[in-house]
């Protein structure tokens, strides 16, 4: 190809090559077995060139290289780069994958409790360290050049996604940022956000996996596809036309329809026929061991199967244990065992039995294992080593697997797609089915990843591929104000211009793009209103005004209509709650008008409520009319007050379902009462006759000069129009006043309740506020508060954690019926104190307007870990802890680490030197130590 080149063309390429070859790139390419693909390369590109890249691909297609590639950049240039995860797992993951390429000289970790080589270059961290950094003003952001923050996405988390913008908008300037998400349907929008709050900024989605995704549906013995692929004439697969098996339509149609018992005999043959055929198909919801057992015949493991309970995960495992299954072969089983041994040997023996180790070791050996936040992080960290590795076949996981742990399998299985959200039972989101699915198909080792969805009855295949077939979802802010940001922001840039900084939020961003197109049909409104407002000029006077006195008095008449209506009903109610039994009266209007007896008066409460109608509806009396009908009436067919005309007795041996009973009693009925003409009913006076406020109206619509005019109903037909549209437009006008804005103004209700309690006079962070600002979390001013007031004044360390413990801990589920049990004395008192003031800030940011519900404010403190913080921190044993408060150790174990962060905050914000600080710093010592202080390196 050279050969055909001009001398000059070819200085040009080699050149060009030169050039490339000396790029940063170049040499980052080289550090890799395998090609990058193109999205990679683009990225890497973008940052070399010193844009900020937000990368929207799907999970496993290797994303984290551009992360990766600015680890090479920083360290290339001399400078630092900081990679941000959204949980620690996470960080210990990369942290390992970084020190195996760089070494461990150049890279640190900073997690909440844990420093490994703080001053590296590179530092892996938790994405609230490197906010707590921002706002201390932390010397380790000299020299920082880049910042990745990996699965930006989790900015979407209501519970702690607001740090995610917090970081974003508070990095300095000269600070590039790689942001990686997984595929969402508004990475535009939030491209544009980040170009305007960091700067240039290059938008790169890749929707390609790198592992083609089959979708399945196995129900009873079969594995239906659950996409048909349609074909062209040629034979060759029409792209992006596919559609619901239709196999699987026919099997959702068979079994929901059954037919009922009745219709059964009476088809006699066919409805034999119709059951043989169900027998014959046979279709059911496989077992756990039958989905196992079917994915290894047909070679599809190793599998993760989800399963949205902790305790459905770890009774899965015992029911594979139990079923005889066995994915390992001896040489497997002895390195299982080998590598367990290794990475437990830390562990004492008096624990491992109190962890569940012997069990939790036969399923590994067997390759089968639970996944789940309610484990020990060790066992959980050896259970991802192992399936990577290829030891652990089959593992039950919750949906917390798939926050980007590097665990890809060849086969994801759903058992169903439906899972509480803390609240209730609701479906799975496009997002979490893609978030889920996404871990089918290892890179470079599987040719096509497959998901597997259980039949379940009353499955509808056309939902599922709804599911399967929406690739995206978007990515929408949760963030909020909090009491230490606000405090933070005005001690660095003063009210004003932390107000102007909280409104580049990408929450405000995307309020304010709601409103573009409320404000574009408002501008046209106003342009019809000046077209209306044309058409109703009067020459003899102010016709909007004389609109307006016609407007009232429609306005006034219609209101005293509603009243008399009202009155009329409630007459015409309180005269049928007098009925009785055997009274005759005259039905005055309706289908079944004229002479009646009431046979039941139908009053509330002694009605069947499945006849369709209830209390609300008033009386219903049960009738017989002079026509022999028997008929349940309404309150509409008496608009006006019914009296009794004569009484009657109703034999006891009347029978309204015989037509003879009916028959008689109605004979006797026009015997009795059909020659009495009922008294016209008088309609009353209306009331608007005397109402001051009408007679002052039409006196004033007379009196005006409009009123005269000879064009006048022509211009109130145009006034009516204006009328309409300006209250349209004025409704449109509210929405954008109250999407704008929206996070300034709940910025200025915790400035004046923080003002209110001295924390802030106007620009200045008081004593108080400098408290506040070193206390992160969702109770952050309560804890100031207790600071405050002393109220962990005198308690031992081991009561301090106790009282700690409310300010992190959360119940899964609430149980208000049991009492938490409480360590006694001064922890018991301080506890009781805390509850006081809480309900004391609750009731002032209720006069602040400061709404929990939208995520703002402080949640009531939850005493549900205090006793066993207590204990732990006491020195009792694990077995001992464990048992008396019924949580499993990886619960234990996360809510002891928080709360000795929260214990590090207290200390940190104590007055230097003070009892509360010194017995933060023992109660720390007193819980880090046995599973707590050996369960991971973070």
């Amino acid at each position: 190809m050279t050969d055909d080149m001009s001398p000059a063309e070819r200085y040009a390429l080699a050149k060009r090559r030169a050039a490339e070859q000396a790029t940063a790139l170049a040499s980052f390419r080289e550090m890799y077995d395998f090609e990058l693909d193109p999205f990679q390369i683009d990225a890497c590109k973008a940052l070399e060139a010193g844009k900020g890249v937000l990368v929207a691909a799907p999970t496993g297609s290797g994303k984290t290289i551009v992360g990766e590639f600015a680890v090479h950049l920083a360290l290339r240039e001399g400078r630092k780069c900081f990679y941000t995860t959204p949980i620690k797992a996470l960080s210990n993951q990369k942290y390992n994958d970084l020190v195996k390429r760089y070494g461990a000289a150049k890279v640190g970790l900073l997690t909440g409790d844990n420093s490994v080589n703080a001053d590296a270059p590179v530092l892996v961290m938790t994405t609230e360290v490197l906010r707590n950094m921002l706002y201390a003003g932390s010397q380790a952001l000299n020299g920082l050049g880049h910042v990745v923050m990996d699965e930006v996405h989790y900015l979407s988390d209501r519970f702690r996604g607001a740090v995610w913008e917090e970081v974003i908008i508070h990095l300095p300037e000269s600070v590039t940022l790689v942001s990686l998400s997984a595929t969402v349907s508004n990475a535009e929008e939030f491209g544009d956000w980040l170009d305007t709050v960091r700067g240039d900024t290059e938008v790169i989605v890749s929707e390609h996996r790198p592992v083609p995704l089959w979708q399945h549906v196995l129900a009873g013995r079969r594995m239906y596809d659950l996409f048909e692929e349609k074909t062209g004439p040629d034979g060759t697969p029409v792209t992006g036309r596919r559609e619901v098996n239709p196999d699987l339509v026919r099997l959702a149609r068979m079994e929901n329809s059954r037919p009922m018992g009745g219709r059964d005999r009476r088809r006699g043959r066919e409805a034999d026929r119709e059951r043989e055929r169900r027998q014959r198909s046979r279709i059911w919801t496989p077992s756990r061991v039958e989905v196992i057992e079917r994915l290894d015949a047909e070679g599809l493991l190793p599998a993760i199967t989800f399963i949205f309970s902790r305790a459905g995960c770890e009774f899965a495992v015992q029911q594979c244990l139990y079923a005889g299954l066995r994915l390992n072969d001896d040489d497997a089983r002895r390195r299982v065992r080998e590598i367990v041994e290794e990475r437990t040997a830390s562990i004492p023996d008096e624990d491992l039995h109190v962890l569940g180790y012997f069990e939790w070791l036969e399923g590994l050996e067997r390759g089968i294992a639970a996944h789940h936040a309610g484990m020990l992080p060790t066992f959980k960290e050896v259970v991802e080593e192992l399936f990577v590795k290829g030891l652990v076949k089959a593992v039950f996981a919750t949906e917390t697997l798939a926050l980007g742990i590097n665990m890809p399998a060849r086969s994801v299985v759903l058992e169903k797609l439906v899972k509480w959200n803390g609240e209730q039972h609701a479906d799975i989101t496009p997002g979490e089915y893609t978030q889920l699915t996404g871990r089918a198909g290892r890179r470079g080792i599987d040719v096509e990843g497959h998901a597997v969805v259980l039949w379940q009855r009353g499955m509808d295949p056309g939902a599922l591929a709804g599911l399967a077939g929406t690739r995206t979802y978007p990515l929408r802010s949760s963030f909020k104000p909090s009491y230490n940001m606000a405090v933070n922001l005005v001690s660095q840039f003063g009210r004003h211009r932390s107000r102007e900084l909280l409104e580049t939020s990408f929450a405000q961003f995307q309020a304010d793009r709601s409103v573009v197109g409320i404000s574009r049909q408002v501008q046209k409104n106003e342009e019809g209103l000046a077209g209306y407002r044309e058409a109703i000029t009067c020459h003899l006077g102010d016709f909007e005004e004389y609109a307006r006195l016609r407007r009232e008095l429609k306005e006034r008449e219609t209101e005293l209509a509603k009243q008399g209506a009202a009155q009329r009903r409630a007459a015409a109610a309180a005269a049928l709650e007098k009925l009785k039994p055997g009274d005759v009266i005259h039905v005055p209007t309706g289908k079944f008008a004229g002479l009646a007896l009431v046979l039941d008066p139908g009053l509330p409460g002694r009605t069947d409520r499945h006849r369709g109608w209830d209390a609300y509806d008033g009386p219903r009396p049960l009738v017989l009319t002079a026509e022999r009908q028997v008929k349940r009436l309404a309150a509409l067919d008496f608009p006006v007050p019914v009296e009794p005309l004569e009484r009657m007795r109703i034999p006891r041996t009347f029978n309204p379902r015989s037509p003879q009973s009916r028959r008689d009693l109605a004979s006797a009925l026009r015997t009795k009462a059909g020659h009495i003409v009922p008294e016209r009913h008088r309609k009353g006076r209306s009331a608007a006759v005397d109402d001051a406020e009408i007679s002052r109206l039409r006196t004033a619509i007379r009196a005006h000069p409009c009123h005269g005019c000879d064009e006048r109903e022509d211009h109130a037909r145009w006034a009516e129009r204006y009328h309409r549209l300006l209250r349209d437009t004025r409704q449109l006008e509210r929405r954008i006043e109250g999407r704008t804005n929206t996070i300034a103004r709940t910025f200025d209700r915790i400035c004046a309740l923080l003002t209110d309690l001295d924390y802030l006079r106007n620009d200045e962070v008081t004593e108080h506020g400098r408290r506040l600002a070193r206390l992160y979390g969702e109770l952050d001013l309560l804890a100031s508060e207790c600071l405050r007031e002393g109220v962990w004044d005198g308690l031992a360390p081991a009561e301090l954690a106790a009282c700690a413990s409310a300010l992190v801990y959360e119940a899964r589920m609430s149980d208000d019926a049991v009492a938490p049990k409480l360590p006694s004395g001064a922890a018991k008192a301080a506890l009781g104190e805390m509850v006081r003031i809480w309900g004391r800030l609750d009731a002032l940011e209720e006069a602040h307007r400061i709404n929990q519900a939208e995520g703002v404010g402080q949640r009531e403190p939850d005493l549900g870990f205090a006793w066993a913080a207590y204990r732990w921190a006491s020195g009792h044993g694990l077995d001992e802890v464990l048992r008396e408060i019924e949580m499993p150790a990886g619960d234990f174990v996360r809510w002891s680490k928080q709360l000795i962060d929260v214990l590090g905050q207290i200390a940190a914000a104590a007055p230097h030197g003070s009892p509360v600080a010194r017995n933060a710093r023992k109660a720390v010592d007193g819980l880090l130590r046995g599973v707590v202080a050996y369960s991971s390196v973070g």
